[in-house]
């Protein structure tokens, strides 16, 4: 009787490993082998910068055909071996985006509707009447960015804001997911100069909260040679296709809410070559060429803004920027 039910189990066990063993191949999915090589290329952050589920989500999409340079933490080195593997080009010469915290409002400079003393996260201060900062734009510097981050590239600075360190940011975007009033953004890394305020109140309510807010005042828009600025619900804002970032708006805005790294401005230099066809000097914005027609022109630098329009304007291609 053992020996029967011993053999019952035992034929029904051969059964069973030979079905599952005809469903393994009959129904097995094949695995692309340059899935591996690409996990192991990418950086295993997980970030979800790239727009996919992790670094294995990318990896999957990009044997489906997606980009091979969408991930922001391994940039053009990473995006180059991803082609490589691929068999494909990629072009590495997309701009990085970095994220930005538009907004200058910190302790010093906007204060409280009330003393917040629940828990102390942005999201949760946000929740309690809109939050407790006098302006309903401004960073609430409760630090749920700095949480998010997974690259430490986020600090809070003495004065209640978050500091981005752009050689650490990847552009990720989880600040962006996580700042409740979405109040960080990316821009392009070159884009030197940015309108650091969101508010679009009128002018003088703007200026009883804050300091160092956007008043719509217009003098950045007047400053531009470039028309490159526009207010839009009383705030200034900036069309980077046009800006040639020059800096003007940055010495002009009377809040300092426009900033800009002026000092990395490069200026241009006049060679000897010049013919003095005085092109350059019609085209500068700021009036910073001298000399006379058919003489070698010069700049006087302490006007000169950077912003390369002569140089593109010269025929005899004799100036640099430097």
């Amino acid at each position: 009787m053992i020996a029967k039910a011993v053999g019952v189990l035992g034929g029904f066990g051969l059964l069973f490993g030979a079905v599952l063993a005809y469903a393994s191949k009959k129904f097995a999915v094949e695995v692309d082998p340059r899935a591996e090589e690409l996990l192991a290329i990418l950086p295993g952050a997980n970030c979800g910068g790239c727009g996919y589920p992790g670094c294995s989500g990318y990896a999957d999409a990009i044997l489906q055909g997606a980009p091979t340079n969408s991930c922001p933490v391994g940039g053009a080195m990473v995006a180059e071996k991803i082609a490589a593997v691929m068999g494909v080009a990629v072009d590495t010469s997309a701009i990085r985006q970095v994220a930005t915290v538009y907004c200058r409002g910190g302790k010093e400079e906007c204060g409280k509707r009330f003393q917040y003393t629940g828990v102390q996260t942005c999201r949760a201060a946000q929740a309690v009447g809109g939050g407790d900062k006098l302006c309903t734009f401004g960073c609430l510097g409760y630090g749920d960015c700095l949480r998010a981050c997974p690259f430490d590239a986020i600090s809070m600075g003495d004065n209640g804001l978050p500091v981005i360190d752009e050689a650490k940011c990847t552009g990720c975007e989880q600040c962006v997911l996580a700042c409740p009033r979405k109040i960080i953004a990316l821009r392009p890394v070159d884009a030197l100069v940015q309108v650091r305020c969101l508010s679009e109140a009128k002018g003088k309510d703007v200026r009883a909260i804050c300091s160092t807010g956007c008043i719509g005042c217009g003098l950045c828009m007047k400053a531009c040679p470039f028309d490159a600025i526009t207010l839009e619900n009383n705030l200034a804002r900036i069309d980077y296709s046009k800006c040639r970032k020059c800096g003007l708006c940055v010495t002009k805005c009377p809040t300092k809410a426009i900033v800009g790294q002026l000092e990395a401005r490069p200026k241009a230099i006049i060679g000897d070559d010049c013919v003095g066809c005085s092109i350059c000097k019609k085209a500068c914005p700021v009036g910073a060429i001298e000399g006379e027609l058919k003489a070698k022109h010069r700049v006087d630098h302490d006007k000169c803004v950077g912003c390369g329009l002569c140089a593109e304007k010269c025929p005899k291609h004799t100036i640099n920027m430097q």
